[in-house]
């Protein structure tokens, strides 16, 4: 099918999926960002009523922010063809995620509630009703599930602009005030959160069949609850109530989905007064349009980042905070998605180290700096989601230190890796193979890991030499990891490897992806 080349200032890729309101494509900004573009059907855009409506759900969608779900970037009403991008959230649905790894148990169905109920919390402040949350729509992202809508969030408002007695939104997943072609208020959104629980936890509210049949048993029956864990039915239940007045508000449900959560504390400090710097959201996203999004303050993050096993140091097993929980069920590889790192938009120290530094010695000057490109290893590898470049903190060994992150899904060309991820440090150093291993470090080690195999490989050649090891943990299964420290730059690669007796090909796919990352300063 031939794809557009461009909408609005954005280059598509590909086709993502198509719905009732359009067709979604994967594009990327100039700076080569990636975002989600939503384009309205022919006959929709031809119709000055849809116009109207798009418009003030635009306008109201760009306000909304929160952990949980994907921020609108760009739009264009005005267009020949309306459309809407959002930043692009990489990740499987919440349905694909179930049917690769079954339902959820209770612990992750209440911090999944609680994830839910705060993407709810957001869309809600901004005078939104979401109106068709359901499990194709949440995306099971690496820092957590995120709450879309390629349909678009209908703005309280636009409800005055739909046409009365009828329904929208997907059956199974409708409140009875929209069954019935009724107003609806964010009350509805609540109904489906509960449903989608339901889904979750391996049932279906109100079971299977045709549309009309699933709205009738919305309106007149009662649901389903029988796959729901006995400790939330009663929350569920009142979720699904028929009459909106008796559903739990969202702050109500974090109270009952989280109750003994302790108040959160922030692992690094704010500032009292900080100097707004624009951030962008976890993931691809795309960098804002003026006007779309909030400031926040740039932070510096720490020397090496915690790793994704750091949930596993933080927390009992079975207590897993959400994004560990959760983003462990999607691979082994990609197990916990948040780090330090994610905290910082500035300028990049560009600067370089040699290898033979020592405390006292002086810092060298730049060379080099480490970039995720679209693509690794001639094409074997396609970027998937990246964290945005986070300057460090200086210290005595190191100084200008800039840290980055990215996931890469394999394409038809890889073999033995299907998935990777790579994480890097440019800037001034002393000592550049124990910063390796320190990196190293921050990836692999629980407390809990066992290394099945341990290598220093110098590939044919090569004048590096890659650290390799094979690690398994309670926190992420088993993973590979190569990490070089070389006279510019240092860095590791995560691969989705099991097998101990392939730690060469790790190595040698190690130094094609170095070769790649490392790009002469001008």
């Amino acid at each position: 099918m031939d794809l557009p080349g461009r909408i609005g200032g954005y280059v598509v890729e590909r086709e993502l999926g198509a719905g009732g309101m359009g067709t979604v494509y994967l594009a990327r900004s100039r700076g080569g960002r990636a975002v989600a573009v939503k384009v309205a059907r022919p006959e929709l855009a031809a119709d000055p009523h849809f116009r109207a409506r798009f418009r003030v759900e635009v306008e109201a969608a760009r306000r909304v922010g929160g952990f949980h779900t994907a921020p609108v970037v760009d739009a264009d009403p005005d267009a020949a063809a309306p459309w809407l991008a959002t930043a692009y959230i990489a990740g499987p649905t919440l349905s694909g995620l179930l049917a690769e790894h079954g339902p959820m148990d209770e612990p992750e169905l209440r911090l999944f509630g609680a994830a839910l109920a705060e993407a709810l919390q957001a869309i809600q402040a901004c005078g939104l009703i979401h109106r068709d949350l359901k499990p194709g729509n949440i995306i099971m992202a690496d820092d957590g599930p995120r709450v879309l809508d390629f349909g678009i969030a209908r703005a309280v408002e636009s409800t005055r602009l739909t046409a009365t007695g009828t329904a929208f939104g997907t059956p199974g997943f409708l409140a009875p005030e929209q069954a019935q072609g009724l107003e609806v208020g964010s009350a509805a959104d609540v109904f489906a959160l509960g449903a989608v629980l339901v889904a979750a936890a391996g049932g279906s509210a109100f079971g299977e069949g045709t549309p009309m049949g699933l709205m009738y048993r919305s309106v007149h029956e009662p649901p389903d609850l029988s796959a729901l864990p006995q400790g939330i039915r009663p929350v569920v239940a009142d979720c699904l109530a028929k009459d909106p007045a008796h559903r739990p508000t969202p702050e109500r449900l974090l109270d009952l989905f989280a109750p003994d959560t302790a108040p959160y504390t922030p692992t690094l400090p704010v500032p009292a007064k900080p100097t707004p710097e624009p951030t962008a959201a976890v993931g691809t996203a795309a960098a804002p349009a003026a006007g779309g999004l909030e400031s926040a303050a740039t932070v510096a993050a720490a020397r090496h980042p915690d790793p994704r096993p750091s949930f596993a140091q933080q927390a009992p097993r079975g207590q897993v905070p959400t994004t560990a929980r959760l983003a462990k069920r999607r691979t082994g590889l990609f197990a916990a998605g948040v780090v330090g790192a994610l905290l910082v938009v500035g300028g990049a120290g560009f600067a370089a180290y040699t290898l033979n530094g020592s405390d006292d010695a002086p810092f060298p000057e730049a060379t080099h700096e480490l970039i995720t490109p679209h693509r690794l290893a001639g094409g074997v590898y396609e970027l998937e989601s990246e964290e945005l470049p986070s300057k460090v903190k200086d210290e005595e060994d190191s100084k200008d230190v800039t840290y980055i992150q990215a996931s890469y899904a394999g394409t038809e060309k890889a073999h033995t890796f299907q998935e990777v991820r790579v994480s890097g440090e440019y800037g001034r150093f002393k000592n550049p193979e124990r910063d390796r291993d320190a990196l190293m470090k921050s990836v692999t080690r629980t407390g809990e890991e066992t290394v099945q195999s341990r290598k220093k490989i110098r590939t044919p050649g090569s004048s590096v030499e890659f650290s390799c090891e094979t690690v398994s943990s309670p926190a992420y299964d088993t993973i590979t990891v190569c990490a070089w420290g070389d006279d510019n730059t240092v860095g590791s690669v995560e691969f989705d490897l099991s097998d101990p007796s392939k730690i060469e090909q790790a190595a040698a796919e190690t130094r094609k992806i170095r070769d790649d990352m490392r790009k002469p300063i001008a």
